[in-house]
Formats: C-alpha cells, structure tokens, sequence
C-alpha cells in the first residue's frame, strides 16, 4: 500500500476539521484533491511520438517508431502514446493493453499506400491491430487516414503485374476482393474498449472492425470514408455490452452495421444513440451475416440523409436468433427504403433461426423518386430490372415466421407516381412475389411488389398503430397488401394519395382488431 493511499484509508486526511493536520477545516478536502492528482500523473505517463524520433513530414515511414514507443510504454505498464500536429505517415501499427493512444488537434496518422507496408491477421489486413488486449483506448481530435483509394489502386495494379493470385480478385465487380485492402481499426477478442473524438478518414475497406470483443464504447467519433467500396462505417461483429453514441458516419457502404459470424456467438446488449449516418448501402442494419444473431439491442435518435437502401434493416438469414430489438424516434430523409425486416434461410443445413419482439416507434422517412446517392463518387449499384418505388417490407419464409413486430407512430413520404407500364404486379399474382429463400437480403429482392406503402408476408403478431404512408402522387398499387399474418392488430391508419378506394388489402389473415374506419379488402 502506497503512502497516499494509506493515509486515505486511514481517514489521517478527513476527519471533522479539529482532527485534520493543522485544524483548518477544508484541508482535508484540499489534500484529497492533491492526492487525486498525484496519483492520475504517476499513472498518465505520456510518450509523445516525436520525442521517439517520428516525423511529421507525410513522407518518412515512421511505423518502427510508433511500434517502439507503444512497445515502450507498454513495458512501462500502461498510458498515452501521444501523436501531436503533423502528419505521420505508417505501416500496420500493434496496440497492446493499457494503452491511450491520443491524437492531438492537427494530428494525423497517415496510412501508407504501399500494400507490402501492411501486415495480415488470418485473412486480414489493418492499419491498427488490436488482438487479445485489454483496456484499449484512442482518443484525441486528431484524424487516422487510410488514403484507401491510392492503396486499394495500387493493390488493384498488383493483379495487372501478375502479384496477385486471380482467387484473391473479384472478376464480377472489378476490385481486388475485401480482405485484401486493410481496414483503418481492427479489433479481435478484446475487452474494455473506448473510441473516442477522432476522425477515421477514407479506408480501402471497412473502416473499423470489432469482432468478438466485450465492453466496447464508440462515442462522437466522425468517420467520412467514401473513398472506396466496402467502406463500412462501423462493424460490430458478435460482440457484448457496446455503446455507440454520438457518432457522425459517412460510408460507402452500411453506415452502422451489426454482424454475427459464429453460431455459438452473437451480438448481445448493444446501445445505439444520437448518430448521424450518410451511407451509400444502409444507414443502421442487423445482418447480413446473422448466424449467432443479435438479441437486446436499442437504437434511438438517429438522423438518416442521402442514403442508397434501407434506413433501418433488421436481417436473419443465418440460422441465428434475432430478438428484442427496439428502434425509435430515427428521422431519415432522402433515403431509398424506410423499413427492411427478412427472415430468410440462406443455409439450410442447420435450422431457420428466429425473429421476434421487434419494436419500432417514432419514425420519420422521406423516399424520393430519384436516386439518392447521386453525389456519392461511388454509389449504389443500379438494379438490373425496372421498378417502381420499393415499399418497406417485413417478411418472413413459410413455416417460419417474424414473430411479435410492433409499429407505433410511423411515417413515410413516398413519391407515388406507381406506373403499371413500367412493372406490373397486380392483386391476381400475389402467388407470384417469389419467396427467394436462400437469396441475399436486400430490399428490393422480391422484385416489383404489389404495395407502394408496406408489403407484409409470413408474420404472427404484428401489431400497426398510428401509421401513415403518404404519396405526394398517385400510384396504381394499394397502400399496404398483408399475405399470411396471424393475429393482426391495425389501428389509426391513413393513407393519402392512395390512388385506389381501398386502403389495405389482406390475404390470409386473422385479425385480431382493426380499426372500423380502414378501408381494406380481404382477397
């Protein structure tokens, strides 16, 4: 036991004010605070990277001298790798527990566009590894920069030169494939996790990795990474207890992702708050690689803009357990899809998983006619059909059904203007909207659909409250068409610009109250 802490557990520094060492009494208070000081300088031992020999110059190679100042402090028992102004120019870097690694205002960790400056985990490539380590953080308002389209391009050159083996390359999209263009963050099997203030800026792929690790916190970190496919803002792969909060996310691909990878593993007790997400895929979305699944996860007050798909995708098609999610107050604007929610069954050697006791509350979408991704350099792909506008979707497979979903006070603006001559796919063919069991999930792939609002198949206990889907113009299709729902609760519906007398259509349903005051039809 230190001096400082013994004399505190001792009480010689409280007391009533006549017991304290020269009677005055607020030393006491006074000393407490010193020795609380004290103690966090003996424990912030700080290394700044130039002090080590780095140079801030954007050109010199300086990972041995990063790697050996983390080294250090390290051996020193923990504390702050300091990273001041300037550019720094590095290879793969190895964060070790206990360490702070900070990032001052004008600081930039610039990643190297050389491939062979990068070292390999399994499969994977990363400018910061973290493997097995405890009591990680990063902080600081400094910036980490991958250059991720100079160095995917200069990996792409490695398959014209004939260094790259053609397995590794993806012939149908044109790209080396994603294990091979590193990551900015990478994060395996690690615990008590805090990310925090920085800016991470253009990957070659995804831009921050977190995979089967426990106590993660991300939080006001800015990721604008636009700069090549894959992008993905930030992945959370089977991981426990994460919080995400005050993030801003621009991303070529899912904005804020949920992943699963094991079938003994999972995501469990993920928070999800006060985020902005841009994303020319997905803004927020569970799956799609679903086989441990996700359960007890909250995602409220989130901003959608400009985004290519869904706003909120909740995805199983794994065999996994996807339950007790709740969605609410999200506002998204100029987005292409509002609602996705599939269970489907991509590999039938193990069972169908499950989805249910899904919640969504508070929600705000404005679809537009257009693509919404038009200023992105690397948007969404186009589909290789023609379509109308995509209604939100929930559906599940026959003989397994979403379980439990409840919308409460959603609204969608849709653009209407439903054209027959360009897709045609009337009440008479509901037999034909394809079930595409195995199929990747997505929501446009049932093709055309019959509805323009919601299109709703395979679900038991779904429950509709103060839902309006509005169409600035008309549209052939009915609002909302219902296929195979038990145990049906719709209330307080309205449908303007609906362009057909009848506001719902069911199929196959058992209803357990509607509203008298909807207009639907039971086909």
């Amino acid at each position: 036991m230190s001096k400082v802490t013994g004399l505190i557990k001792n009480g010689g520094w409280f007391g009533n004010g006549n017991d304290s060492p020269h009677g005055h009494p607020l030393r006491g208070i006074f000393l407490l605070g010193l020795a609380v000081c004290s103690l966090a300088t003996l424990s912030a031992r700080d290394h700044n990277i130039l002090e080590h020999g780095a140079i801030a110059d954007g050109k010199t190679l300086n990972t041995r001298v990063i790697q050996a100042t983390i080294d250090q402090v390290f051996r020193e028992g923990g504390g702050r790798v300091i990273v001041p102004a300037g550019r720094f120019l590095t290879g793969s870097l190895w964060l070790k527990s206990g360490i702070n690694l900070h990032l001052l205002e004008g600081a930039v960790l610039l990643g190297s566009t050389n491939p062979d400056h990068y070292q390999k985990v399994d499969r994977w490539k990363a400018l910061l590894f973290v493997d097995h380590q405890e009591n990680i953080r990063i902080s600081g308002k400094g910036e980490i920069n991958g250059q991720g389209r100079s160095l995917a391009l200069n990996i792409d050159s490695l398959f014209y030169a004939g260094q790259l083996d053609s397995s590794d390359y993806n012939f149908v999209e044109m790209r080396p494939k994603y294990y091979l263009r590193p990551l900015l963050l990478y994060f395996y099997q690690c615990k008590n996790i805090n990310v925090r203030g920085i800016t991470l800026r253009d990957a070659s792929c995804w831009v921050q990795d977190y995979n089967l690790c426990e106590d993660v916190v991300i939080d006001s970190v800015v990721v604008e990474s636009d700069a090549y496919w894959n992008n993905d803002g930030i992945d959370i792969s089977d991981c426990k207890r994460v919080q995400i909060t005050n993030c801003h996310v621009n991303s070529a691909d899912d904005g804020i992702c949920l992943k699963s990878h094991f079938e003994d593993g999972g995501c469990d007790s993920v928070y999800i708050a006060h985020c902005t997400v841009r994303s020319s895929a997905s803004a927020v979305k569970l799956g799609t690689r679903s086989s441990g699944g996700f359960k007890n996860v909250t995602i409220r007050d989130i901003t959608v803009y400009d985004t290519y798909r869904s706003a909120i995708a909740i995805e199983n098609v794994d065999g996994g357990r996807v339950e007790n999610v709740r969605v609410e107050n999200l506002v998204a604007t100029n987005t292409g899809n509002a609602i996705f929610i599939r269970l489907g069954w991509r590999y039938q050697n193990r069972p169908a998983g499950v989805l249910r006791n899904i919640t969504l509350k508070n929600i705000q979408v404005e679809v537009p006619f257009g693509r919404p991704d038009g200023d992105y350099d690397l948007r969404g792909p186009d589909l290789p059909f023609f379509h109308n506008t995509f209604p939100s979707s929930i559906t599940g497979i026959p003989g397994q059904k979403i379980e439990n979903v409840t919308l409460e006070n959603v609204i969608i603006k849709y653009p209407g203007r439903g054209n027959n001559g360009l897709a045609n796919s009337p009440l008479s063919r509901l037999d034909r909207v394809p079930e595409n069991i195995q199929a990747y999930p997505e929501f446009s792939m049932f093709g055309e659909l019959p509805a323009w609002g919601f299109y709703i198949r395979h679900v038991d206990g779904l429950t509709m409250k103060a839902i309006s889907v509005h169409a600035a113009d008309a549209d052939y299709r009915p609002a909302l068409v219902l296929d195979d729902v038990d145990r049906l609760s719709l209330n307080q519906l309205q449908t303007p610009g609906v362009g057909r007398r009848y506001q719902a259509v069911l199929r196959h349903v058992t209803i357990r109250n509607i509203d008298p005051s909807i207009d639907y039809i039971k086909y």
